[in-house]
């Protein structure tokens, strides 16, 4: 992969902005091989990201970070500069379902996944050979109604020691309490086996099949202290029939559940994905 550094901000639109960036950049001989921006009319908001070839550049990513500061002020952006070859630490968390924690690991041990997958922690003991020989440490923490708070506790606690950015919750069935969601905001990626908003909570394909729906879905989304509310990063549906039993539903929507959450998780890996309040930009 090409090596490249990732200029994303929002601020304020106005006139000359784009130009104005574009211009810095290329006073450093920076070479962008990608470029998305989008503004927001109803807050009049400004959104873009910018990749630039790394071994383009006059200066060290530092000292352009350093130069960059007050154009950054000029214009009140909100603003990181990242190196696409630092990848992001990775914990997943699972229970008894293995189909998205196996896309995963297959997707990573290809390549196709830039990051680490530091560890997986899990309230169940049933995945524990597969995480292993993939020579990722697995982390048994049982979770009930008598141990919640000591076991998010002990998540945290191992969470820190990997010094983990980013939470992958790999059909994952326990609810993470409030100030989990709020210490890892925006960090935290959910699959949900629903085209949300339909169908929330526990066994939506029974749901699905009652109510004889005619396409099915899944979503990724960020993960929010509102059961499955949170900023929507990817979607997929498929059209089924009257035909289609449970057993074909569930089937079906595993396959799109996988591709929804390696999709979104991707997206989040490349830093593609910025939050406007409930929703998101995806470049």
């Amino acid at each position: 992969m090409q090596a490249t550094y990732r200029l994303i901000f929002d601020c304020p639109d106005q006139v000359g902005l784009v130009s104005e960036v574009t211009g810095f950049i290329a006073a450093y001989s920076g070479w962008i091989t990608e470029s998305s921006h989008h503004s927001e009319d109803a807050n009049n908001w400004f959104y873009s990201r910018i990749e630039i070839k790394a071994d383009s550049l006059s200066v060290c990513l530092e000292d352009f970070a350093d130069a960059f500061a007050p154009l950054a002020e000029k214009f009140s952006m909100n603003w990181q500069l990242v190196d696409s070859q630092q990848p992001r630490k990775v914990a997943l968390f699972a229970s008894h379902a293995s189909h998205c924690l196996s896309d995963l690991l297959d997707r990573w041990r290809s390549g196709d996944l830039n990051c680490e997958f530091s560890c997986v922690i899990a309230n169940h003991e049933t995945l524990r050979r597969q995480v292993e020989c993939c020579d990722i440490p697995f982390h048994y923490v049982p979770v009930n109604k008598n141990n919640k708070s000591t076991a998010f506790d002990e998540m945290k606690t191992i969470i820190s020691n990997y010094s983990i950015d980013t939470i992958v919750l790999a059909r994952y069935m326990q609810i993470l309490p409030e100030d989990f969601c709020n210490q890892y905001r925006n960090q935290i990626i959910n699959i949900h086996h629903s085209f949300l908003p339909s169908f929330i909570g526990a066994k939506p394909y029974h749901q699905a099949f009652e109510r004889g729906v005619k396409l099915i879905g899944a979503t990724c989304h960020y993960v929010t202290q509102d059961l499955d509310e949170g900023p929507i990063i990817d979607q997929d549906t498929q059209r089924v029939n009257h035909s289609d039993q449970i057993e074909d539903l569930v089937r079906i929507g595993k396959d799109i559940e996988k591709q929804v959450l390696a999709r979104g998780l991707r997206y989040h890996l490349e830093h593609r994905i910025m939050v406007d309040g409930h929703k998101t930009i995806i470049f």
